[in-house]
Formats: structure tokens, sequence, C-alpha cells
């Protein structure tokens, strides 16, 4: 794909100032990721258990996902305009809640249908442009997925819920493949459809997680531990943009990575903090999510204090270079 990239012109040239790198990276590794996750997951359900449910559980993952990284790839050829491509996002949105629900596949139900259908909308959408939004570093979106990923097999497996286990292992696989070649410096970018790709991919996931009964409203923290860097990412851009008066869909360099590097770390350094902040929340998520002791409450109020605190942190940093 990298090769097609640069014989195509499909490029990521750096000529807006919130750009880090200083020549064309090629895009398409997105599209190396959807083949690589769609033909692995039905060519293992194909070969291993095929049956009509676990085909359609598979298939109605995939179906949302391959969509939106379709709208992604227009982006990265066409370079849309902002308020389309939300709004087809939306409409995909709204596509993969209801299959969610139609499916009964909502893994901790509110109860009441139009609250349960309006969160997991709010959901899915948030988190595919939290993943796309934290896609501003070379291997900041491809290694903060793995390592989500890598929770939610954990949990997933632990519980035996072995489809989105086997799910979440395939994506740990085609992230890791794809960061051997978005590593700091990259020589490729996932783009616009990677990033959408595996926002709704993984937002759909966590989503599907039947959690323990026993733990009660705890377990609605889970999925926002496994993702609670790339939403602190998001956060702290949006509202400064906001803030600021710009639109939140305006490029800049105000996300996380960018304040890190403000920090005087090199980029390198700044993305390893961040896999570390993912893999910090993503061990909470699990003990969360497993723990048969008293102290849930305990690990849940003390992610909430320690997000609270880096995002009051980065919030307050400088927006200037």
């Amino acid at each position: 794909m990298r090769f097609v990239a640069l014989r195509t012109g499909v490029t990521d040239k750096p000529n807006q100032d919130h750009k880090t790198h200083k020549s064309p990276v090629p895009y398409l590794g997105g599209v190396a990721i959807v083949i690589g996750v769609t033909f692995v997951t039905l060519g293992a359900v194909i070969i291993s258990q095929l049956t009509s449910k676990t085909l359609d559980l598979a298939v109605t993952i995939l179906v949302p996902a391959v969509l939106m990284a379709i709208v992604g790839l227009v982006d990265d050829i066409k370079q849309l305009s902002p308020w389309p491509r939300f709004i087809t996002q939306n409409i995909l949105g709204i596509i993969a809640t209801s299959i969610l629900i139609q499916t009964n596949t909502l893994g901790t139900p509110v109860g009441v249908l139009a609250l349960d259908f309006l969160i997991t909308m709010v959901w899915i959408v948030g988190i595919t442009n939290s993943i796309n939004f934290f896609d501003n570093i070379d291997g900041g979106a491809s290694g903060a997925v793995a390592i989500s990923a890598l929770a939610i097999f954990a949990i997933a497996f632990s519980d035996g819920q072995f489809l989105i286990a086997s799910m979440s292992l395939v994506l740990v696989g085609a992230t890791l493949g794809f960061l051997i070649w978005n590593r700091p410096p990259a020589r490729i970018y996932m783009g616009d459809a990677g990033a959408l790709f595996l926002g709704i991919l993984i937002a759909s996931l966590t989503v599907r997680l039947d959690m323990d009964p026993e733990i009660g409203s705890s377990a609605f923290f889970v999925p926002i531990f496994i993702l609670g860097i790339p939403i602190m990412d998001t956060s702290v851009a949006v509202l400064k943009r906001l803030w600021r008066g710009l639109s939140p869909f305006e490029g800049g360099r105000d996300h996380l990575s960018h304040r890190l590097m403000r920090f005087g770390l090199s980029k390198r350094k700044s993305v390893f903090i961040l896999w570390f902040g993912s893999g910090i929340f993503s061990l909470l998520a699990f003990l969360v999510a497993t723990s048969k002791f008293q102290n849930i409450d305990f690990l849940v109020t003390l992610g909430v204090v320690i997000w609270i605190v880096f995002f009051v942190i980065f919030l307050l940093t400088s927006d200037k270079d």
C-alpha cells in the first residue's frame, strides 16, 4: 500500500502548521489494516466454526467498520469538508448502534431502549472521531489501539467471550504489524481510512463486552478506562479550540503529543509516554472488570482521579511553541 500511495500521489503533505513531519508521507496504511482484519477474521470464522450465529456476529461488527473506512479513504484522497464527513459518521453510527440493539449484543445496557440507543451512538461516533484525532503523532493511534485491544482481549477471554476476544486479538496483530511501519519516524500513515476503521471497531468491541453483574455501575467505567488516553486527548483539544473560538474539526498543535513535545520531549519519547498511559488505564480497566474483591470502588475512584489530574495539567499547558 505504501508503493501504491507513492505511485498515485496519495500522501500527507506538510502544508499546514500543525503537521510535525517535514516531507510527504504516503497514506493508505489504513487500507492494509482493513484488508488484514477483515480477511483474517472472516477466514478464521469460516475455517474454525462456520455457523450462522458466529458469522453474523463477525459481519455485524465488520460491515459498519468497512463502510466507515471507505468514508475515510475518500477523505484521504479527496479531502472532504468536515460536516459531510461528520454527518456520514453519524449515519454509520446509527447503523452500528441499531445492529447492536437489534441483535441483543449490547454488553451492559441501561435497560431503557431510547437511552441505550443514545448512549451507544454517542459513544461509537465519539470514539471513532477520538481515534482519528489521536492519530496526530507517529505510532500514537496504532500503539494505543493495540494496547486497548489487548485489554479487551484479556477481559473477554477471562469471561469466555471468545468471539470478542479473538477479534480483539486480530486487531492487536493488525495494529502491531502496522506499527512496524508507523513508529517514529513513520514510513506510512494509516490516514482517515485506518483511524476511522479502528475507531468504530474498537468502540463496538468495548460496548459488546458483557460485564459481570456483580461489579454493578463500575462496568460503565471499563470502556472509558480502556480508551482513557484518546478520550483525554480529544477532550483537551476540543475544549481548547472552543475556548479560542475555533472549530473542533480544525487541525492544530493542541493534542497531548504536541504538549509533551513542548515540554522538551522528543517525538519518540512523547509517544512512549502516551502508550504507557494507555497501558496504565487498560490495566485498571482489566482489574475493575475481573476483580472479585471489595476494592472495585477504590480502583474506579483511583482511575477517575488520575484521569482528571492529568486532564487538568494538559488543559492548563500552553498551546504555543
